[in-house]
């Protein structure tokens, strides 16, 4: 496993990570046991990065099981931010929240520290520099080691490396952004801002949220199950782009999952892929791609179909920024529109 340099954090981490929401038994596996057995085989392999977060139901508490005797060896990553209950306070980016959150997810995680704590979203209610401030403080009395931030617009990327700057704050060392072949938007905006910040990019979804294990194809062996919770899955547009992936990665000897993470990791500005692997036999498969490298030819026509800069079809899990949820937002009063 050859290590890369997150940002300029000074940590070193592999190019495949372990993402944990697949562990969490109300979405993902349901036996704890073997969500362990997965996390000991990625530690083994050499993966020594795993990325969870306070709203994976009960993720947190195995990863932090898995991790009993072998904490030090992990650069252990997680997130706060979203909705973790019925109460409108335990959300969001207040440094009342901060200061709440924190302090759980180390005793699920059964811990004494963070090593990079991440904002899932960021609040367009709160004040990026209360959220800074916050989090500065936590670095101060060493409960988080570094922070990053996930989903964020570059925009939002920017104004939060000024304000850090300018009130003399911790900054975003990371961002977690969705990136795979199908959804290739980030690379317009938000990888150049995270490369002019030395920023380390984790990404998320590369195999393009199932699209991308040639499990769901035009001739109908698809994966039914997930086809019907996913709307994506069904997506004609998505779905003839897997089908000119298909036997591109046959002509380069790949199976399509190998294609697809090895163009992920790839990218200069792209740090480390998450692998969502929910059981041993399925992170098997994707540790045989590891060292895999692809030639600048393949990278072309990878281009050709899906060219640069460019998504897909939006995911059902993208962030939406309020300009696009809020129709107020983007509609003036029905007494001004009229013309003068």
């Amino acid at each position: 496993m050859q290590y890369r340099t997150l940002g300029r954090t000074g940590i070193k981490v592999s190019p495949y990570a372990l993402g944990a929401l697949m562990f969490a038994t109300q979405v993902g596996n349901p036996d704890p046991d073997d969500s362990i057995r997965v996390i000991h085989k990625a530690l083994d392999a050499g993966i020594n990065l795993i990325d969870t977060s306070d709203a994976y139901g009960d993720s947190e508490e195995i990863v932090g099981r898995a991790l009993h005797g072998r904490r030090d060896d992990v650069v252990l990553a997680t997130k706060f931010s979203r909705p973790t209950g019925t109460d409108p306070n335990h959300q969001g980016t207040s440094r009342r929240w901060i200061m709440t959150a924190v302090e759980n997810s180390l005793r699920r995680l059964r811990t004494d520290h963070i090593d990079l704590y991440q904002v899932h979203r960021l609040d367009p209610e709160t004040d990026i520099e209360e959220t800074l401030s916050a989090l500065t403080d936590l670095i101060r009395m060493g409960k988080v080691r570094a922070i990053g931030s996930s989903n964020t617009p570059a925009g939002d990327i920017v104004e939060a490396q000024w304000v850090a700057e300018r009130r003399g704050l911790a900054r975003f060392r990371t961002e977690q952004p969705a990136y795979s072949i199908l959804n290739r938007g980030i690379e317009s905006e938000v990888l150049p801002a995270v490369q002019r910040y030395g920023m380390g990019t984790l990404v998320w979804g590369p195999l393009g949220q199932g699209m991308l294990t040639g499990r769901v194809r035009r001739d109908g062996a698809n994966d039914l199950k997930r086809a019907r919770m996913f709307k994506h899955l069904n997506d004609e547009r998505r779905i003839e782009v897997v089908e000119q992936l298909v036997p591109l990665a046959d002509e380069a000897g790949l199976p399509l999952t190998h294609l697809a993470m090895a163009f992920a990791i790839a990218h200069p500005a792209v740090t480390s892929a998450l692998l969502g692997a929910r059981t041993v036999d399925q992170l098997d498969d994707l540790l045989k791609g590891v060292g895999v490298t692809l030639s600048d030819d393949i990278l072309d026509r990878i281009d050709a179909i899906v060219p640069p800069g460019t998504d897909v079809t939006r995911l059902d899990q993208a962030y939406l920024p309020p300009a696009l949820l809020d129709p107020k937002l983007r509609r003036r009063p029905a007494n001004e529109r009229g013309a003068a």
